[in-house]
């Protein structure tokens, strides 16, 4: 029905790792996870789906072990619910570290961006999804210059995540042991510093734009699936808990994440929506204005975009998350290859900067190729060149994003 009548192409396979459940010994939980039952049903309804046109993406919040096992069985795509906590964090602290620590060990375990749906914000909470680090309680990570267990570091995440987002602000919300409701807009509003939604003026709305932007190039520039809502493209805000009242009322908060929205402009006097969600504050407005405006979020959004299409990041081979000169600042190194990787195919580099306050620094990756041209695929720009050290430099502004091509060099004693 989802594919032959209502046109969809990929459907949500939500917590389909819990589809075969036994019973343990008495006293313990249910055996669920890995059970080979539930392997058996989603390699079921995965190949049910593509036999009639279609592909499948899993929700699933258990370990990247997890995540990996069961997608090689069932669904083609997995939610990425192992970035998404950390990119959101590097943007509440302005520290990429626990991201870096996240990227890297989802690389080691076998679970490649590409095969991921990178997204902003939905119709859920901003899930901890912390259930790796916790599930791994005694295994040592390296975090904050010391060996944390990662029981400890689920902890130290999750109050991170509250604290920035929850502690001196009333219009974002926890949400059970889980996660917070909130939007992609207020997240930011948070770590901003406004106490109050009321408190945020036109003059404050750039800024807050452009770290939304920054979020949707991590997302857009990298291999996988970038996805965004209608609340993200009109920079929704949450509606207060109060017109929203009979629905939290039982301790469901993401109900004020998921005010009404007029995407296209047709009804700016309504104050709710069909449905009869209360109408949130929209930051960005609609989009046939947002299009004729080429410094709004929609216009400056295409742009980032284009450049995933034009140079095919989307299929590319991710090969290093190296270490950073500033703590702010992340890089992801791809092979754009086509998931291919015997063919001899260009680096790119995709440079962050999480922090509110420019930002310089040296990229160094073994994956570079000596003495070729960096250039920006935005501006065509060359912003420098990659010395014998496999290293450059670069600068970025405030919620800063680049996207980098290497072009020429010396690769293996051959000039590229």
């Amino acid at each position: 029905h989802a594919l032959d009548v209502l046109g969809a192409r990929m459907l949500r396979l939500d917590a389909n790792g819990f589809l075969g459940v036994e019973k343990s010994a008495e006293g313990l939980p249910a055996w669920s996870e890995g059970h080979p039952l539930s392997h058996a049903a989603n390699h079921i309804i995965a190949g049910m789906v593509r036999k009639v046109g279609g592909f499948t993406f899993q929700e699933l919040n258990l370990t990247i072990e997890d995540i990996r096992d069961t997608g090689a069985v069932g669904a083609d795509l997995s939610y990425d619910f192992i970035g998404r906590p950390g990119y959101q964090h590097a943007l509440a602290t302005g520290q990429t570290e626990f991201l870096r620590l996240a990227l890297t060990t989802s690389l080691e375990l076998g679970v490649a961006p590409v095969g991921l749906v990178h997204g902003l914000q939905n119709h859920d909470e901003l899930t901890y999804e912390l259930v790796h680090w916790a599930s791994h309680f005694d295994e040592k990570y390296r975090f904050r210059l010391r060996e944390v267990p990662g029981a400890q570091l689920a902890d130290e995440i999750r109050a991170d995540l509250a604290d920035q987002l929850t502690g001196s602000v009333d219009y974002n919300r926890i949400f059970t042991q889980n996660g917070i409701a909130c939007t992609s807009a207020s997240i930011i509003a948070a770590t901003r510093g406004f106490a109050t939604l009321d408190e945020i003026t036109e003059a404050d709305i750039p800024a807050i734009r452009d770290a939304h932007l920054l979020m949707c190039a991590y997302n857009a520039w990298q291999p996988g699936v970038f996805a965004l809502s209608g609340w993200d493209l009109t920079g929704m805000l949450t509606v207060p808990a109060d017109d929203v009242a009979d629905l939290v009322a039982t301790g469901d908060t993401r109900w004020i994440a998921r005010g009404a929205h007029d995407l296209l402009g047709v009804a700016p006097d309504a104050t709710r929506s069909a449905a009869g969600m209360p109408r949130g504050r929209a930051l960005y407005g609609p989009l046939p204005a947002q299009l004729d405006d080429p410094d709004s979020f929609a216009s400056r959004l295409s742009r980032i975009l284009e450049v995933r299409r034009e140079h095919g990041v989307a299929t590319a081979s991710q090969v290093d998350i190296p270490d950073v000169a500033d703590p702010a600042m992340l890089v992801m190194v791809h092979r754009l290859d086509d998931g291919d990787p015997t063919v001899d195919a260009p680096i790119q580099v995709t440079v962050l900067n999480f922090s509110p306050e420019p930002v310089e620094g040296t990229v160094h990756s073994a994956q570079l190729v000596p003495l070729a041209d960096v250039v920006s695929a935005e501006t065509g720009a060359t912003i420098g060149q990659v010395d014998e050290l496999l290293s450059f430099e670069v600068s970025l502004p405030p919620y800063g994003a680049l996207f980098l091509m290497l072009t020429g060099g010396v690769s293996e004693g051959v000039v590229r």
